[in-house]
Formats: C-alpha cells, sequence, structure tokens
C-alpha cells in the first residue's frame, strides 16, 4: 500500500492519474468478506441511490455512519468505498454511502440539499436495519468532509428535511476543506459558482455553538487540502464551546487517511473513528 501511495504521488500525467486511483480502490476494496451491502432509493427525482451495510449481529441498536465521500464534488461513486462500509460495519457501526449530485448536475448548493436528503433517509430507516436513530454521525473524507461538516453546521440544508445539526450524535471529518477561499481553481470556480456565493460554502463561516460534536482527523502530509483547514474548524468549534476532538497524524497525506480505515497500520484513522463513535452520547433532539 505504502508503495501504491508514493507510485500515484509521482504521476502528473492525468490519464495515468486515473489509473492510478482505479489502482488504489481496487487494492482497498480487495479482501474484505462477509459484509453485505443492500441498495435503496432516497431520491428519486435525482435518481439517487444510498448502501446500508449492516453488521451481521447485534443485540442492541448500533450506532450510525453516513458516510459522503469526496472527488472534488466532480468525481466518485458510492460503490469506491465499499471498504468504508464493511471495515465499519465490521466493528459494530451501520454504515451508510450515499451518492450525491456531482458537477455539473450538483453545483453548489444542490450536493448538499442532496445529503440532507440522504440524512432524512437514514433517520427515518435506522432502525430497519437495527441502527439507533439517536446515534447517527455525519461523516465523509475530502469534499465528503466538507459536505458532512456544512451539514453540522449551516442549519438550512437539514431544515428542508425537518432536521436540525442536534438530531445528530455528532460530525467525522476526514481530511476537509472548510475554510478554503479565496478560490483560484478554475475547476473549483465551476462547483460553486460567482464570487458572492463562495462565503456560504464555508462550514467555518456557521459555527455559532448550535452543533454536534466534531472529530476532525487531519494528515500534516496533506498536500490536496491544506492542514490549516482543519485548524480553522477546530478553533472554531473551541470558540463556540463545541466538543470538538482534534486528531493530527504526523506523517500521514490525504489518501493515506482515508486509507487507514480499510490498512489500520498506515494511520489510527479507524481506531479514533471508532473511540469517537462509542465514546459520544446520544443526541437529544
Amino acid at each position: 500500500m505504502r508503495t501504491l501511495f508514493r507510485s500515484c504521488m509521482a504521476i502528473l500525467v492525468l490519464p495515468l492519474l486515473a489509473a492510478c486511483q482505479a489502482a488504489f480502490f481496487r487494492t482497498v476494496n480487495t479482501g474484505q468478506h462477509g459484509i453485505e451491502a443492500s441498495t435503496h432509493t432516497y431520491s428519486a427525482e435525482h435518481r439517487l441511490a444510498l448502501d446500508v451495510y449492516r453488521p451481521r449481529q447485534a443485540d442492541r441498536p448500533l450506532p450510525v455512519a453516513l458516510f459522503f465521500y469526496g472527488g472534488s464534488w466532480r468525481n466518485g461513486e458510492r460503490g469506491d468505498y465499499a471498504f468504508v462500509g464493511r471495515q465499519l460495519a465490521a466493528n459494530g457501526v451501520l454504515t451508510v454511502i450515499a451518492d450525491y449530485r456531482k458537477y455539473p448536475a450538483g453545483k453548489f448548493p444542490n450536493f448538499e440539499f442532496d445529503a440532507a436528503a440522504a440524512a432524512r433517509w437514514t433517520v427515518d430507516h435506522a432502525a430497519d436495519f437495527g441502527g439507533d436513530a439517536r446515534r447517527i454521525f455525519l461523516m465523509g473524507h475530502s469534499a465528503g468532509a466538507h459536505i458532512a461538516a456544512l451539514l453540522a453546521t449551516d442549519a438550512k440544508y437539514l431544515a428542508s428535511q425537518r432536521l436540525k445539526p442536534t438530531d445528530f450524535a455528532g460530525a467525522i471529518g476526514l481530511a476537509g476543506p472548510y475554510d478554503f477561499l479565496p478560490l483560484t481553481d478554475p475547476a473549483l470556480i465551476e462547483v460553486f459558482g460567482s464570487r458572492d456565493e463562495w462565503p456560504a460554502s464555508q462550514p467555518v463561516r456557521f459555527v455559532d455553538g448550535d452543533e454536534p460534536p466534531f472529530l476532525i482527523v487531519q494528515g500534516d502530509r496533506d498536500r490536496v487540502v491544506q492542514p490549516r483547514n482543519a485548524v480553522s474548524l477546530v478553533n472554531a468549534l473551541e470558540h463556540a464551546n463545541v466538543p470538538v476532538t482534534f486528531r493530527r497524524y504526523p506523517n500521514a497525506g490525504h489518501f493515506r487517511v482515508l486509507a487507514a480505515l480499510r490498512f489500520t497500520s498506515l494511520a489510527p484513522t479507524l481506531a479514533d473513528v471508532l473511540t469517537f463513535v462509542r465514546s459520544t452520547p446520544p443526541a437529544t433532539p
């Protein structure tokens, strides 16, 4: 796995980068057995579905992770992240991995309303799969961490589904962009629209004390999303007296933080996520 990371970091030609990404997902999704997913439509209007990964046995209602994947708000498929669902389910966490509209159909804030709809579905159906609706955690990696964090900080998206941030037990962000203005990348400007719309996309701007507890995980060698994003959000949460756990990994980059959910020797991501989920009290909506 370490060899794969080094090879990918050295690739600058886009077709080769796409091949490397495919190799990454093949690697992390290999060798997991015994946890199967069921697929469900949560937005017929936009033809969006999610996969539910259920632990084989449970003698009590389980905590739930609603996971949003990354891909610069332009790429990604829920099936690529089966390893996240299987690994968390194998450790007693009912896991939901949702697709959402991506650019160009998913120009901001469309994907955020999709995520809110997925959250509504998860609240309504968690018990059907043995989950505890009071112990649902909004979770994501990279762009997906941004989506989860904005759901948990800007209440208007969940309000569109008759929910609020404190209906959720917590939020978990892995290597996420939370404070990334000004935009200079033309691809991101396409996603987030005119300059006047940019501030509404920043989770740090909406922290006001009505958020659930947060776990923020960040690799210090991240060259895709600068670590200052995590620091900025942690500072905002602490200033608003929101419980926040900050984990910084000194030798981890952007994808290593994610892959460590599958290959635990790479970083303590899985252990930190499980500790947070198991120790955080249920929501009190």
